[in-house]
């Protein structure tokens, strides 16, 4: 998932140095429903992301804003990866490297701006309410086509001006048309170390497999099924007489702490992602006790 085209200027700087999508028209007929923290959405909103009540200035405006770095979060289902998020990122201050330049000092604060789900039950949705951040659900039976869909899911996020679209417990494969609106401004969390045990089985995988290693990976999203350059990883010993559950619970406790200090490190502007021809993102953990 997230191939950058041939022409992205890969390599050029830090990701998350720009919003997301910035300068590409909106999609035509965006159906998803988009409303704020409590307000049920209505065909009155479709297509147009509301006020979620944090005041301050709109996105883009005034000089607050260019001190906040915004997040699209995906989430198909429970949200824990959301509620690691919102509990240590979402509005907290974030200090820059020291050893960066002051453009890439990185912003006052990490925002998320938006939670789009594909499931208009998922408790994601009720998560990100609960913390007044505007949702947007796009039913995948609304939409004839993949693409179709994932237009409309680029359009919303667009319009809520981000900086990085994380696919936090996102179950649905996206497609190339979405992955070539942001290129490296995707990233995703897989229970396992890649290349090893893709796709949505990898914790039973590596109990099968009998490895005595296993673990989490962040990585930058293309148009393959968890194929894309790896940002960071961290390992989880498989003990004797594991189950997938007892396994998913040390697997999902660690993805609490990796994806909140891996979107810290990209906002801050640590992360650069690889040079042509190249599979090596470049990371700067010297902040982060690495």
């Amino acid at each position: 998932m997230n191939a950058a085209p041939e022409d992205d200027p890969a390599g050029a700087g830090p990701v998350g140095a720009g919003a997301a999508g910035a300068g590409t028209p909106a999609a035509a007929g965006t159906q998803g429903k988009i409303a704020a923290s409590g307000t049920p959405a209505d065909a009155g909103t479709q297509g147009k992301t509301t006020a979620a009540g944090a005041g301050g200035p709109a996105p883009g405006e005034g000089p607050a804003a260019a001190r906040i770095f915004r997040l699209a979060v995906l989430a198909s289902g429970n949200g824990s990866n959301l509620q690691a998020i919102i509990d240590k990122l979402h509005r907290r201050p974030v200090g820059g490297s020291p050893l960066l330049p002051a453009p890439f000092a990185g912003p006052a604060l990490i925002e998320v701006a938006l939670v789009v789900s594909d499931v208009p039950g998922a408790r994601a949705l009720e998560r990100a309410r609960t913390a007044g951040i505007p949702t947007a659900v796009f039913p995948n039976s609304s939409y004839a086509t993949r693409e179709e869909h994932d237009l409309a899911m680029a359009a919303a996020i667009r319009e809520a001006q981000v900086d990085l679209v994380v696919l936090g417990g996102y179950m649905r494969l996206v497609s190339p048309v979405f992955v070539r609106e942001f290129p490296y401004r995707i990233i995703n969390l897989h229970p396992a170390l890649l290349p090893a045990f893709p796709g949505t089985t990898s914790i039973s995988d590596a109990l099968q497999a009998g490895v005595k290693v296993t673990g989490v990976t962040v990585h930058f999203v293309d148009e393959g099924l968890d194929t894309g350059p790896i940002i960071a990883q961290e390992p989880v010993r498989v003990d004797e007489g594991d189950t997938a559950e007892s396994l998913a619970a040390r697997i999902h406790a660690l993805e609490h702490e990796l994806l909140p200090a891996t979107i810290r490190l990209i906002a801050t502007g640590r992360v650069k992602p690889p040079l042509p021809g190249t599979r090596v993102v470049q990371v700067d953990w010297s902040d982060e006790g690495k």
